[in-house]
């Protein structure tokens, strides 16, 4: 992302700044930045939840401002932004209607700094931003799924001993000894993982090990 930043901030020679924004769990966060203009005006519309980054970011469509200082749109951002001598800019969408949408920005001390823009070639940046987000999000996937794995495996092993336990204190096979965990954890409305865990700890005189060696038959 860094990387997309420079570069699209180099071919477009009337910006001085470009920040790549990510909506992620309802939140905004500028992910790579360059230049010395874009943090500012992105943590700027993040405060107002309004501006130009967020609308490209939000409808999936570019968002051109010619001139910051007509501009009657977003609350104070377009003062805001002429204060900082921006007086244009342009957004366009990345990864555009999903759960981790983005936009490139891109802001100019020149009114119509993009009228000449190679807007080709900064949807083609856009577009490879979108491939960067789409293998990261898929990254964090496997590894919130990995971590669910490894905590639902925790589990099992305390849960298993504790059907042991009830298997030998029942007499009971194990589905029997299962059907009694389950009905004990409805009845005190607690979590079957919590209850096994209490069960063990009664029973062996300290925490299991989740995860550990299971005794031997």
């Amino acid at each position: 992302m860094d990387t997309l930043a420079d570069h699209a901030l180099t071919r477009t020679p009337a910006a001085n700044g470009c920040g790549i924004t990510i909506s992620r769990e309802d939140r905004f966060l500028t992910v790579a930045s360059a230049g010395r203009t874009a943090l500012d005006l992105d943590e700027k519309q993040y405060g107002l939840d309004d501006g130009p980054c967020l609308q490209a970011l939000r409808t999936g469509e570019e968002v051109l401002v010619a001139d910051m200082l007509g501009e009657q749109r977003w609350d104070s951002y377009p003062a805001h932004a002429v204060a900082c001598g921006t007086r244009s800019s342009i957004s366009l969408p990345i990864a555009a209607h999903t759960h981790t949408a983005g936009a490139l920005n891109l802001y100019s001390a020149k009114p119509d700094g993009f009228a000449d823009a190679d807007l080709a070639g900064l949807r083609l940046i856009a577009a490879q931003a979108t491939g960067a987000l789409a293998l990261a999000q898929r990254i964090a996937d496997a590894q919130e799924f990995a971590g669910d794995l490894e905590t639902a495996m925790r589990s099992r092993s305390v849960i298993d001993q504790a059907i042991g336990a009830i298997m030998a204190q029942q007499r009971c096979d194990a589905e029997q000894a299962f059907g009694i965990l389950r009905s004990a954890s409805q009845h005190r409305n607690v979590k079957l993982r919590d209850l096994c865990r209490d069960l063990v700890t009664s029973i062996g005189g300290r925490p299991p090990q989740d995860g550990g060696v299971r005794p031997r038959p």
